[in-house]
C-alpha cells in the first residue's frame, strides 16, 4: 500500500509499505477520507510530538516516523475472524483512540470502567501517538472502533464525524462541571446569558450550531476572528461577530452586554495572545473552555489576572468517552447522527479538498494559514 509518512519535521515521503493485516477482532479499512486537524500541522511544523516513550519524552520523528491523520472514514476490507456486526464493503467511520475496551482488556481501567475512556491509562492514538494514521491506503484498527454509516453520507463529510465528537464531548464536560453558571440554566441568576468565543474555525463554528440548534441556547454569542470568510460562516449560523484586527473584542462584548460579559468562554483559536484579554471578557466565576491548541509565544503570567476570577476551567477532552451496548463509541454515533439529519452543518465548513495521497505535501504547504481556508480533506 501507499502511505505519507512523515520522515522528520516538514519531511513528507510516499513509500510503499506492507498491508496491515488484522487480528482476529480487528478490521482492515481501506481508507476513503482523512480530515485534516490543527494537530497534524502542529505536529507536521514540530510544534509538538504527541508520541512519548516511557519516561514520557517525546520521540523525534527521525526515531519513529508517522503516519499523520486521525479524523478517519473508510470502508472496510476485511472482518477479522470474531468481528461481528460488520462486514466487507460496509462504510464507516473510525474512532482514532485506542483503550481497554478496543483491547478487551479484563478489568478496564478506572477511566475506562467510567466511561471516560479518552484518559485510559493504557490509551494510544492513530495517527497522533505513533500509531500508523489515516494518511494510507489503509489502517487496522479494533472492530469495537468501526462505527457503520448507514446512510448516504458524503465521504467528505464523513470524516467530520470525529472533530464534531471533539465539540460534543468538551460541551458534555462543560454541561457535568459544577460551575456558577450553566446554559439553560432553571435559576435565572445562575443562566449563562452571553457567550464570548475566540476563533471560527471548524470547531468554533460547530460550537456555535451546537449551542444554537442542539442546545437552544438563545443569548449572545459573540466571535472574535480575524478571517472575514470565517465570521461571514459564524454569523450565519447565529453568532455575532467582532474582528479582533479592527475592533477590541473586550470593548465590543461590555458594550452588547451593558457592563456584564460573559458568564461562558470558549477559547477555540489556539493563539496565545487571546489569554491576555480573557479578564476582559469573563464575569468572576464564569466557566473557560480551553479547546484550542497550540498557544506559543505567551508566557504564563497572563493567566494571573484570569486565576483571581476564579473561573472554572474545562479542558478540550478529543471524541472518545463512554460506549454504546455493543461497546462501540458512544460520542462518534451521536456526533454521525447529527451530520446525518443535517442538524449540523458540516459541508459548509470543508473548504479546500485534496485528490489523494499525492497531494498531501501541498495540504501541508501553507494553504491552511489563508483567510477562506476553513477545513481540508483528503479524499482518497
Amino acid at each position: 500500500m501507499r502511505a505519507c509518512v512523515l520522515r522528520d519535521v516538514r519531511q513528507f515521503e510516499l513509500l510503499d509499505l506492507p498491508v496491515p493485516r488484522p487480528g482476529e477482532d480487528e478490521v482492515l479499512v481501506r481508507v476513503s477520507a482523512v480530515g485534516l486537524c490543527g494537530t497534524d500541522f502542529h505536529i507536521f511544523a514540530g510544534h509538538a510530538n504527541y508520541h512519548l516513550d516511557a519516561t514520557g519524552a517525546p520521540v523525534p520523528l527521525a526515531v519513529h516516523p508517522q503516519i499523520l491523520g486521525h479524523e478517519i472514514a473508510g470502508v472496510i476490507e476485511t472482518a477479522g475472524a470474531r468481528v461481528q456486526g460488520l462486514a466487507a464493503g460496509d462504510r464507516v467511520i473510525v474512532d482514532q483512540g485506542r483503550n481497554c475496551v478496543s483491547a478487551g482488556r479484563s478489568p478496564p481501567c478506572e477511566y475506562c470502567a467510567t466511561g471516560d475512556s479518552h484518559q485510559c491509562e493504557h490509551y494510544t492514538e492513530h495517527g497522533i501517538t505513533g500509531l500508523p494514521g489515516g494518511l494510507a491506503d489503509y489502517v487496522a484498527v479494533p472492530a469495537v472502533n468501526a462505527v457503520r454509516i448507514e446512510s448516504q453520507l458524503e465521504r467528505a463529510a464523513s470524516a467530520m464525524v470525529e472533530p464534531l465528537g471533539c465539540v460534543l464531548h468538551s460541551c458534555d464536560a462543560v454541561s457535568k462541571a459544577r460551575a456558577r453558571y450553566a446554559i439553560n440554566a432553571a435559576e435565572p441568576t445562575r443562566r449563562v446569558r452571553a457567550i464570548a468565543m475566540a476563533g471560527a474555525g471548524p470547531g468554533g463554528l460547530m460550537f456555535v450550531q451546537f449551542l444554537r440548534r442542539m442546545l437552544g441556547y438563545d443569548g449572545l454569542i459573540l466571535v472574535s476572528e480575524p478571517s472575514a470568510p470565517k465570521r461571514e460562516l459564524a454569523r450565519r449560523f447565529g453568532a455575532d461577530v467582532v474582528d479582533p484586527t479592527r475592533d477590541d473584542p473586550v470593548t465590543v462584548l461590555r458594550d452588547l452586554t451593558h457592563g456584564r460579559r460573559a458568564e461562558y468562554l470558549i477559547e477555540a483559536s489556539g493563539a496565545g495572545d487571546v489569554f491576555a484579554i480573557i479578564p476582559g471578557l469573563i464575569r468572576k466565576q464564569a466557566t473557560v473552555l480551553l479547546y484550542g491548541h497550540g498557544h506559543a509565544g505567551v508566557g504564563l503570567e497572563v493567566m494571573n489576572a484570569v486565576q483571581w476570577l476564579e473561573p472554572t476551567l474545562i479542558a478540550s477532552c478529543g471524541a472518545s468517552g463512554g460506549f454504546t451496548p455493543d461497546g462501540r463509541p458512544a460520542i462518534y454515533r451521536r456526533a454521525l447522527e447529527m451530520i446525518e439529519s443535517g442538524r449540523i452543518d458540516v459541508e459548509s465548513l470543508i473548504t479546500h479538498r485534496y485528490a489523494g495521497l499525492d497531494e498531501v505535501p501541498k495540504a501541508f504547504s501553507g494553504e491552511h494559514r489563508a483567510a477562506e481556508y476553513v477545513k481540508g480533506v483528503v479524499l482518497m
